[in-house]
């Protein structure tokens, strides 16, 4: 009767640790959303600050020459385009590390479950649990897995989205 028991604990903590870690991942993807808000916002500010400079500097220039300012301009611009896309370069090479780092620790977490799984189905094969809940519990696992996929989509769509907001 004791086994029985704890047997129904543990169905009932499986849910509980899935949703645990789901819930983890979800902290770990906004606190990922707060770290390229944070990046958007120091990127638009030195933006916005070199453009006042080159505005500043191309108002200093038209008042020593008028000819020469018109050069002056041109350059500057050609400049800030350049840098306008080695900022560009960099934040899309910090988004690409930034996902290759939540991918690796999607695919770290899917073993450790994939073990947990493992050892709780060679417990209940052990004591002698019926195929049924087997199946049962194999259903649950498959809709989570797409429950999980589905969340990635979203998440992939959501940063191409603001991706394609911001430039």
């Amino acid at each position: 009767m004791v086994c029985h028991t704890s047997l129904l604990k543990l169905q009932l903590y499986l849910p509980f640790l899935f949703v645990i870690t789901v819930y983890r991942k979800i902290e770990n993807v906004a606190q990922d959303v707060e770290q390229l808000k944070k990046s958007l916002e120091n990127y638009t500010e030195r933006n916005n600050k070199r453009m006042m400079e080159a505005r500043q500097r191309a108002e200093l220039l038209e008042r020593v020459n008028e000819e020469s300012s018109h050069v002056l301009r041109i350059v500057d611009d050609e400049a800030q385009a350049m840098q306008s896309a080695r900022n560009s370069s960099k934040m899309l090479e910090e988004a690409l590390d930034t996902g290759v780092a939540i991918l690796s620790k999607y695919a770290g977490q899917r073993e450790v479950l994939k073990r947990a799984q493992r050892k709780a189905l060679d417990t209940l094969n052990t004591i002698g649990l019926s195929n049924s809940v087997l199946k049962l519990i194999e259903r649950r696992h498959r809709v989570d897995k797409w429950v999980a996929y589905t969340g990635m989509a979203v998440t992939i769509i959501l940063v191409y989205a603001f991706w394609r907001l911001t430039h």
